[in-house]
This record gives C-alpha cells, sequence and structure tokens, in this order.
C-alpha cells in the first residue's frame, strides 16, 4: 500500500476588509480540507500533490473583479478563481452575498469557495453538468467533514 501524499504547505492572506467572517474557522476548515481535497486528487489526477505551496487569498469585490476581467475576460465578481500554479482567490462579498442563500455562514461559504478552487488544482473541471456535478458532491462531503473536524 503506497503512502497518502503529503499536502503542499498552506498559506492564507486575508485582502477584504468590508466583510465580516472568521479568519479562524476560515483557515481551520480549509486546513482540514487539504489532505481530503489531495485525496481527491488521485481520482481526478490533478497536480495538486506536486505543488510546493497553495496560497489561498481572500478578496474584495473590486479586487475579485479585476481579477476575473483581466484573466477571464467576464465582468464583475465571481466566487472563486484557481490558478494551476497554486492561487486560490475567493470572494468575501460574493459570500456574504450567497451564504443566506444556501443556508451558510460567509465564514462556511468562503471555506466552499477554497475547497472548490482546491479541488480545482486535484483535477476537477466544471465545465460539463457531470463533471460538474461530480465536484458539487465531492466539494459539499469534503466541506461537511472539514467542519466537523475543525470543531
Amino acid at each position: 500500500m503506497k503512502p497518502a501524499p503529503v499536502p503542499p504547505p498552506l498559506h492564507f492572506a486575508h485582502r477584504c476588509r468590508s466583510v465580516r467572517y472568521s479568519r479562524s474557522v476560515f483557515e481551520s476548515i480549509v486546513r482540514a480540507a487539504l489532505p481530503l481535497c489531495l485525496a481527491e486528487s488521485e481520482k481526478a489526477g490533478g497536480p495538486l500533490a506536486r505543488l510546493p505551496a497553495i496560497e489561498v487569498t481572500v478578496l474584495g469585490r473590486s479586487a475579485m473583479s479585476r481579477v476575473h476581467r483581466d484573466f477571464l475576460g467576464e465582468p464583475g465578481p465571481t466566487d472563486a478563481i484557481t490558478f494551476p500554479y497554486g492561487e486560490v482567490l475567493v470572494c468575501a462579498t460574493v459570500a456574504a452575498a450567497r451564504a443566506k442563500e444556501f443556508g451558510n455562514t460567509p465564514t462556511r461559504e468562503l471555506a466552499l469557495y477554497a475547497i472548490h478552487g482546491i479541488l480545482h488544482l486535484a483535477g476537477h473541471d466544471d465545465t460539463a453538468p457531470a463533471p460538474a456535478r461530480r465536484m458539487k458532491a465531492a466539494q459539499e462531503r469534503i466541506l461537511r467533514t472539514a467542519a466537523n473536524l475543525q470543531l
């Protein structure tokens, strides 16, 4: 039996001051989720296990809108953007707006976005319906498990 891969170091940056969320709970959930995402990487074949580090940055509306426009050619903010070299950007403003819709807190919604981004690094793709359903199921399962682990 081959040993489980060691997760890459995880770093956080908090660049949004306008949305209240628990940084410590957010970071705890994402840290607990990383090994679970790494286990998904072996199934999906992504670069996650080979990355030197992962940087998760929480942005506000205007910063996320700029990145969304500059790198993806789309106007307005989005929930998460993942770069293949290990950078995951998540938008606190979008999380705060959508958290109530999904019965989450802004903190938990942000953690879901970070998990989503890390799953992209694990090789998941959500551009077609069937893989998107599998990715959504994986991120929900990982969020539930990681949130319970950090309690």
